[in-house]
């Protein structure tokens, strides 16, 4: 095992509890070997070869659970080879011991393995990695290496747009900013390009489950479009379904998305049971996204099925409030889930987090997004406010332990008998 000396103990604990005979580290941790060893090795170290099949397990990142209890994915040597090669026209390679990219993303996370890791060492590109996310020294790292091609997940491109700090740094270097890991609001896009000027802010589709990506914005800022997730990768199909009847729809019609091609993974490891849910038997990975595609194939992400708010028959998407609810003056981050509710089935409440130093009130959030989108889109379940929203290392918010603080304020303003 390969460690760092913030996480050497515990790896140790593991590697004994699992049978692995040496752990490595980057730098120097009681317990472990240092990692130069590795690189002055003569062979002797590892004297038995290990034939290596392309289809043998060559990771096993976790799913996000957003939704559920993280999964266990195995992504095969074939999976991540043909999604770099797929990934090659879509973004910049760069060059060779001139441009850096910024490795701020965990590359425990599919976004960050395959994107930042694996992509940057097959284009001989050098990474910048940072040990733990500050935004301030995130910010400093854009400056000093003259990062042009930034992936982010959507959270980091909100900040971006709103924080006071980001005038302080000369951010002109960016050429595009690549966001993944949940859909990002056009109006966020937009916010971002007008603040910096120089850049272009895309968006990309995957999923651990597809070792790595499905669609791509493409290379060419003219060819992009706003509020899209780019186009389908090579060699990779892609289908919308109804999920209430299994029909295949049509363009500009939101379904569940399907996809089928050489990136997608194996499944889940030891989980035959979900592994069938979710790859059915013609090689279909049925994502549990709701999206669509336009006429010119484009790819355009609303939010995952089990988290839509199902209102009196209307399906209400948490991410769409959510892009509306941040561009509030007085609100840095906001995420919405469904309230329980007798007549309406479910009920859209929000929790918010206001910038430092500013106040508002329930009413006027909940006016503020009654002006902007349909009726049965309005905060009827109400809005608490809160110091921080749940998230993944990627950026997505894990919406379970706000229905469990939900519910556990639901339960407390029961009456007692």
């Amino acid at each position: 095992m390969v460690t760092v000396p913030e996480c050497a103990e515990k790896t140790v604990r593991v590697a004994a509890a699992t049978g692995i005979k040496a752990v490595y580290v980057l730098g120097s941790a009681q317990g472990c070997s240092p990692f130069t060893e590795l690189l002055n090795d003569d062979g002797s170290a590892f004297p038995d070869d290990v034939n290596i099949s392309p289809q043998d397990v060559a990771f096993l990142p976790f799913s996000s659970g957003t939704t559920g209890p993280p999964k266990c994915v195995m992504i095969t040597h074939y999976n991540i080879v043909a999604n770099l090669l797929q990934m090659r026209d879509f973004i910049y390679t760069g060059r060779p011991g001139v441009d850096f990219v910024l490795g701020y993303l965990p590359f425990f996370h599919g976004f960050g393995l395959v994107a930042i890791n694996l992509r940057t060492i097959k284009f001989k590109q050098t990474i910048v990695c940072m040990r733990k996310f500050d935004f301030e020294d995130f910010l400093a790292a854009i400056e000093k290496y003259k990062i042009r091609y930034l992936f982010a997940a959507p959270p980091i491109v909100i900040r971006m747009a709103k924080h006071p700090g980001v005038e302080k740094y000369d951010l002109s270097c960016v050429e595009t900013i690549m966001s993944a890991a949940a859909p990002l609001k056009r109006d966020s896009e937009e916010e971002l390009e007008a603040r910096l000027g120089t850049c272009s802010v895309t968006q990309a589709y995957g999923l651990t489950e597809a070792g790595g990506f499905c669609s791509l914005p493409p290379l060419s800022r003219h060819l992009r479009r706003p509020g899209a997730s780019g186009v389908l990768v090579p060699n990779t199909e892609c289908k919308v379904v109804d999920p209430s009847t299994g029909k295949e729809l049509g363009p500009n019609q939101d379904g569940e998305l399907w996809f089928r091609g050489p990136q997608i993974s194996m499944g889940y490891l030891n989980n035959p049971a979900d592994s069938a849910t979710t790859l059915d038997k013609e090689g279909w990975i049925h994502t549990g996204d709701i999206g669509y595609y336009d006429e010119d194939q484009y790819l355009y992400i609303k939010d995952r099925i089990k988290e839509m708010i199902k209102f009196k028959g209307f399906q209400v998407a948490p991410a769409e409030l959510e892009g509306v609810l941040v561009t509030h003056p007085a609100v840095e981050d906001a995420a919405v889930v469904g309230r329980p509710d007798q007549e309406a089935g479910e009920l859209p409440m929000a929790f918010v987090v206001l910038k430092s130093g500013r106040m508002t009130t329930e009413r006027d959030i909940m006016d503020f997004l009654a002006e902007k989108l349909a009726p049965y889109k309005r905060l009827r379940g109400g809005v608490v406010f809160v110091k921080s929203i749940p998230k993944t290392g990627s950026g997505k918010i894990l919406r379970r332990f706000l229905r469990a603080e939900l519910k556990e304020r639901l339960e407390k303003m029961k009456p007692k008998l």
